[in-house]
């Protein structure tokens, strides 16, 4: 009998591996995991990420939008954890995104 896929364990698996100063997206995690919910599952993975040690705030959506920035406990947190980092956010979207991004499809393969 086949294992059973642990989806969220897998995503997390990639986002932990997401540079300091870096950016992906929900969409870029599923095509690298050949998910089949695609970034949806993605997103849920994430937000149920709290208490895995995941670096949730470096995943955005496709344009560089924070949006799972409610997820963080404030409205301003996976902003000031960018920031931190130096990437910088403004009006809940990664500027210069292109920049910042990391295509775990082209890293890990």
């Amino acid at each position: 009998m086949a294992q059973k896929r642990d989806y969220f364990e897998d995503v997390y698996a990639v986002v932990r591996l997401i540079p300091a100063g870096r950016v992906t997206t929900y969409g870029a995690i599923a095509r690298y995991l050949s998910l089949r919910a695609g970034a949806r599952m993605v997103g849920w993975a994430m937000n149920s990420s709290h208490g895995h040690d995941v670096p949730a705030h470096r995943v955005v959506n496709r344009i560089g939008v924070l949006s799972g920035k409610h997820f963080f406990g404030s409205s301003t947190a996976m902003q000031e954890l960018l920031e931190q980092e130096g990437i910088a956010v403004n009006n809940d979207q990664v500027q210069d995104f292109d920049r910042f991004f990391w295509d775990p499809f082209t890293e890990l393969s």
